[in-house]
């Protein structure tokens, strides 16, 4: 007598499709919808008020918190949608483009920061559309290193500091800035090569 194995077989049977409302989805959602907020704290009295550039710095420490969460959590638990994907990227750039357009119209950063970073920004994604038949090209460590970085610096500028705090801050910057071009650099090297690799195959 033969017992039929109420499990599922995982060969015959097909994945199930990962359904977008999941928990990492959520969170970068959550990031997207902390960008007008932190966009409000930070502008409050013409970003005068010290309590409320405290409440802003505390906005974009829970959304970059979300950034370092969500992917990390898609990957391991299943959960990578073609809706995360796409809404990821847009999320992060939300959240640091508003908060360096914003401290520069604060006069904490100046706006030529602001203009290079955010070119690197869109050029490496441009280039990651530019190559991506020929695969994904991910982060790398320097990349990784410099969003880090970036949101320190942006986390301290937002703060209402001043002196050798401020000075520190602005230094933490400069080092994000160098590292951003550094790190551009290598995406276009990267791409060009990943472009001739897959023209020779």
């Amino acid at each position: 007598m033969t017992h039929l194995d109420p499990r599922p077989d995982p060969i015959a049977d097909p994945v199930a499709p990962v359904s977008p409302w999941n928990v990492a989805n959520a969170l970068t959602v959550l990031r997207l919808v902390l960008v007008p907020f932190f966009a409000l704290a930070l502008f409050h009295d013409q970003g005068d008020s010290r309590s409320w550039r405290v409440i802003a710095c505390l906005i974009f420490i829970v959304a970059s918190l979300t950034d370092l969460v969500d992917g990390d959590l898609a990957r391991k638990r299943g959960l990578v949608t073609e809706f995360g994907k796409l809404a990821d990227p847009i999320a992060d750039k939300a959240l640091i483009g508003t908060a360096l357009v914003g401290l520069s119209m604060l006069d904490e950063i100046a706006w030529w920061v602001t203009w290079v970073i955010l070119a690197r920004e869109v050029g490496v994604t441009l280039l990651r559309f530019w190559v991506i038949r020929h695969g994904v090209m991910p982060a790398s460590r320097g990349g990784k290193v410099k969003t880090m970085l970036q949101a320190l610096a942006i986390g301290l500028l937002v703060l209402p500091l001043s002196g050798a705090w401020h000075t520190s801050a602005t230094a933490v910057m400069m080092a994000a800035v160098v590292l951003t071009l550094i790190t551009g650099l290598d995406y276009i090297s990267r791409a060009f090569a990943r472009r001739r690799q897959g023209a020779t195959r």
